[in-house]
């Protein structure tokens, strides 16, 4: 019986296995690619503490950190998750697992464009972040996929750094906010190409170019490129916990001040929660907040337990005229 188990093993998971271990609780975390998303990352400038640090850097020393405190990491997939009496059962292809509380740091997975050099590229000028990769580019020609208010201000952003910026998107208008499409358009150093659709990556070792149809035409093209900024939006899977969480249109788990869900003891944190911004620092904080929540949950929960105890014991003493 664990105190609590960690679904996911990226910033989220890591930074709720150290905070979970540190109040001597017996930890476990569970996740397929220790680091998530950040394996990805070949590097990261703006992690506090960090000038610059690579994503397989910044993994190691998380690894190195959990390993320290004794915390298990089992690389694999929580399958089914039910919750009997006062304590949660965990099924993995071969294994079953018992916890008082459960932490779900899945995060959200980008959607891709599915073309081919998409996935070998990948981290070698392919970016799901512009946040965390504009700065790279400075000075240099990058495209944007995508037309919702995530890539308009992935362009935004980028037109102040890059030196063009070709903004691709597959109809003919945007679906983003209005006051975002005009600042948009009103860039001179963004390149708007409409009824476009991006068909393949193209490069050696690193991104050189992006083909693009025209979907009206049919006529293909390339656009010489040194970094490609994939913006159609992220996915969350949740339907693990769907029965026992409340979920937004977006399939986010919804969390109130302590991570905590509609389920007693079933805590959630980092990019899978209805949080508004996707950052590593902002996953780390949300975790640490729903490990001191777990924690603070087993401790009431223990001490109702023995004011019961000691309320039965009162009343038996009574009972037996003591």
């Amino acid at each position: 019986m664990y105190d609590t188990i960690i679904i996911g093993a990226g910033p989220a998971g890591m930074a709720a296995g150290i905070y979970a271990a540190r109040r001597e609780m017996r930890t476990l975390i569970i996740g397929q690619v220790p680091g998530g998303q950040v394996v990805w990352a070949s590097e990261i400038e703006n992690y506090p503490g960090f000038r610059m640090i690579t994503g397989t850097e910044l993994i190691t020393k998380w690894r190195e950190h959990v390993d320290g405190f004794g915390v298990k990491i089992e690389q694999t997939e929580v399958k089914k998750i039910i919750k009997t009496g006062g304590f949660f059962k965990l099924f993995t292809a071969k294994e079953e697992f018992e916890t008082k509380t459960v932490i779900v740091t899945i995060g959200l997975m980008p959607r891709r464009l599915a073309i081919p050099g998409e996935e070998r590229l990948t981290g070698r000028g392919i970016s799901y972040c512009a946040n965390c990769d504009s700065p790279f580019y400075r000075d240099k020609t990058v495209a944007v996929v995508g037309g919702g208010n995530s890539a308009l201000d992935a362009a935004e952003l980028l037109s102040k750094i890059a030196k063009e910026v070709y903004l691709i998107h597959r109809r003919d208008e945007f679906r983003g906010f209005e006051a975002l499409i005009k600042e948009v358009e009103e860039r001179s150093n963004i390149k708007l190409v409409l009824s476009h659709e991006a068909k393949e990556i193209i490069g050696e070792q690193k991104v050189e170019k992006i083909k693009v149809v025209d979907i009206k035409t049919k006529k293909t093209s390339d656009i010489i490129v040194d970094g490609i900024f994939v913006e159609v939006g992220r996915i969350a899977h949740t339907d693990l916990v769907a029965d026992l969480v409340v979920r937004d249109k977006a399939n986010q788990i919804i969390v109130d001040e302590k991570c905590r869900t509609k389920t007693e003891g079933l805590f959630a944190a980092g990019d899978v929660t209805n949080t508004p911004y996707k950052q590593i620092s902002i996953a780390i904080g949300q975790a640490t907040i729903s490990a001191l929540a777990a924690y603070e949950y087993l401790q009431l929960k223990q001490g109702k337990e023995m004011a019961n105890l000691r309320d039965r014991g009162k009343q038996n003493n009574n009972e037996f005229g003591e």
